[in-house]
């Protein structure tokens, strides 16, 4: 927390150059790409994103998770027991355009249409890859002339993991969570270790009835977030709740989300939580109104508020003006600016290629993101 201004973030993934994006798909697709090219465009994207956050006057900043295929997928290459893919059914909401859907999603380095599915025992693999892309960053951080005032770096959450893949050999999706975030436990602790804030990426919480939910009653959700919340809590039980911070959203991607679930409903659960930071949606027109619910539900004692006040579906650049006026919103209903910190509703490149946003647009929305701050602190603080 700070006592005299807002500071600013982001939510992991930015743009990726061209160049990575054509080794990105290459590599998904099991072709060979030379180790050397691939480290080399890699130090050099995640160069550039640290020297480009430097710029903008970004507070908070990490990777731009330059060297993976997509915030959640990633994992399929990094546990064991993957197998062949199977259909992905279509969230509730693009069902209902059904013609509109299938224009919508063509990602340059994964099928959006599919699912990795598990068929043999889930085990971390991924040590080496982690280890490779949390050292990167480290050591061109360490040689950038930058001076941040904090640093994150990504990972799945437990649920989002297990949502992206087809469980097609546990007895039940609540073993199955359980043996993700198991796992996954390497993972986070080795992020921690660097000093840096664990962000755990966990759309699930407000994303798990999207799929064949339908009108069932919300109330037959919630035991599912629960589930979703204890794994999350499980997996991250020795690095310190201030250290993590948890990113939810109901999915980045230009739908009608118009059977998202309402965030009043499933908030008290979120606050079981075991960290310091949340980071929500607050520039999704579906959600803007929603910062009220933090005024019937207050946030956790100890708590930063991360909201989403840069929309990331839409090449429209926000006016600072915009920015600062959300912020002043969200301040209002939590009573009290020094909790919280700015940043967009979501990544600006969640799945490699499918970015909504043109690059330059993306570095555009966040430099008016710190204006927007700027904005606020002077109204909040005087």
């Amino acid at each position: 927390m700070t006592a005299d201004r807002i500071r600013t973030t982001h939510i992991g993934s930015l743009p990726r150059s061209p160049d990575l994006l054509e080794l990105l798909k290459r590599r998904q697709a099991g072709e060979d790409v030379d180790e050397e090219e691939w480290h080399d465009r890699v130090c050099e994207a995640t160069a550039s994103v640290i020297e480009r956050q430097a710029d903008i006057g970004l507070d908070i900043v990490n990777n731009g998770e330059q060297p993976r295929v997509s915030f959640n997928w990633y994992v399929a290459n990094r546990l064991t027991g993957i197998g062949d893919t199977r259909d992905a059914p279509l969230w509730d909401d693009l069902a209902d355009y059904p013609e509109y859907a299938e224009e919508a999603f063509e990602a340059e380095g994964i099928d959006l249409t599919k699912q990795p599915s598990v068929t043999g025992p889930v085990e971390y693999a991924g040590e080496e890859a982690a280890r490779e892309e949390i050292d990167t960053f480290v050591e061109l951080l360490d040689a950038a002339d930058a001076d941040f005032e904090g640093t994150f770096l990504t990972a799945a959450s437990p649920g989002i993991a297990a949502a992206t893949l087809v469980n097609d050999y546990y007895d039940s999706h609540e073993e199955f969570l359980s043996v993700v975030g198991d796992a996954l436990k390497r993972e986070y602790e080795l992020i921690a270790e660097t000093g840096a804030t664990l962000q755990l990426d966990a759309p699930d919480l407000l994303t798990t009835g999207h799929r064949g939910f339908g009108d069932r009653p919300i109330e037959k959700l919630k035991p599912i977030v629960r589930m979703h919340v204890e794994a999350l809590n499980e997996a991250t039980a020795d690095i310190p709740d201030e250290q993590i911070r948890v990113h939810t959203c109901w999915g980045s991607y230009e739908g009608p989300h118009h059977r998202d679930k309402p965030l009043e409903e499933i908030l008290p659960i979120l606050y079981d939580l075991d960290i310091g930071g949340l980071s929500i949606e607050e520039a999704n027109p579906r959600h803007q109104h929603e910062y009220r619910v933090f005024r019937e539900h207050p946030l956790p004692d100890g708590w930063t508020l991360i909201p989403g006040v840069v929309d990331v579906k839409t090449n429209i650049v926000e006016h600072p003006e915009v920015v600062a006026d959300r912020l002043e919103r969200v301040a209002g209903a939590i009573d009290d600016p020094t909790r919280i910190v700015a940043a967009p509703d979501c990544g600006f490149d969640t799945q490699a290629g499918l970015a909504m946003v043109h690059p330059e647009i993306a570095w555009a929305k966040l430099e008016t993101l710190v204006e927007g701050a700027e904005v606020a602190t002077k109204r909040l603080f005087g």
